[in-house]
């Protein structure tokens, strides 16, 4: 993608910006006042997936969003840097180079797992206080990301482009659409739109499928009882592609671990029902006293309240 004039069009364009922070060029938006919250996107997407959401939590927030390298604007530095524990490194080194020290991480999906893993690389100076994992990929991926990402990562390694190619081809209105379903998520027709428009952007394609080639949580997995911190992972009751016991099982294994189901919603629930995620999201961050493994439901009903 060209810089800037393919931001046209994009959600939030106008508090779009680009930082250069080794070893990449990233592509951030920023937008509200008030403690420094990031915003981390999962594999595939792009800061579009907050384009609802992101208002709503500026309410509250100083939100940063930065779009993952070689997704999105993000012009990949190096494909070397795009498993998980590099790129948690290359994350610090960003929101260093915007002097910014998060209180909080929301991360969607592989965006879970990478908060999880950026509490893990930096666990002492930092002023970090909550994350928030939306549909965090914390296992193996389930239903269409199960084998489409790993089948194209194979490919990728044996004919470079040839994935790339079939991706942006297959990027039709109607195989979208299906892809999108098999998510469990019905997010409409600009939803819809935004990820045609990155699927049919070679550089896009190819950070995603670098980013899952390299893609492994078993490390993180085994640390998760020394992530000190509150962690709250909501779930959408229809995900399709990581189940909902994957975040009840991890929750259960976090020392401050809570598991916030959502009924109806599924692994987009953020662009599907904005609002109510960041309800939920409130919910979280305003429940600060120690989580009782009894809670869950209850928090889970005050959230659909």
């Amino acid at each position: 993608m060209d810089w800037p004039a393919d931001l046209v069009g994009w959600p939030h364009a106008a508090v779009s910006r680009r930082i250069d922070a080794r070893p990449h060029r990233w592509h951030v938006q920023e937008m509200g006042a008030g403690p420094p919250l990031l915003l981390l996107h999962g594999a595939g997407g792009a800061t579009q997936s907050w384009r609802t959401l992101l208002p709503l939590l500026a309410a509250r927030f100083r939100v940063v969003a930065p779009d993952l390298p070689g997704q999105g604007f993000t012009a990949m530095g190096t494909r070397q840097r795009c498993g998980l524990a590099p790129m948690a490194e290359d994350l610090w080194r960003l929101v260093d180079t915007l002097e910014i020290d998060p209180a909080l991480i929301v991360g969607h999906s592989a965006g879970g797992a990478l908060a999880l893993q950026m509490a893990l690389t930096r666990p002492q100076g930092a002023g970090l206080r909550h994350i928030v994992g939306l549909n965090a990929a914390l296992g193996t991926f389930d239903g269409v990301a199960g084998w489409l990402f790993p089948a194209l990562a194979k490919l990728l390694a044996m004919a470079p482009g040839l994935p790339a190619r079939a991706m942006r081809a297959g990027a039709t209105p109607r195989r979208l659409d299906a892809m999108l379903a098999a998510t469990g998520s019905r997010i409409g027709p600009e939803g819809q739109a935004l990820y045609g428009r990155l699927l049919r952007d070679r550089a896009h394609v190819e950070g995603t499928l670098a980013m899952m080639a390299q893609w492994r949580v078993d490390g993180l997995l085994a640390r998760l009882d020394r992530v000190d911190l509150p962690v709250t992972l909501i779930t959408g009751s229809g995900d399709r592609t990581v189940p909902l016991r994957v975040s009840a099982a991890a929750a259960a294994r976090l020392p401050r671990g809570r598991h916030l189901p959502l009924d109806g919603l599924g692994h987009l629930a953020h662009e599907e029902d904005a609002a109510r995620v960041a309800e939920a999201i409130a919910l979280a961050l305003d429940t600060t006293t120690p989580p009782d493994r009894g809670s869950d439901g209850d928090l889970a009903a005050r959230a659909a309240e």
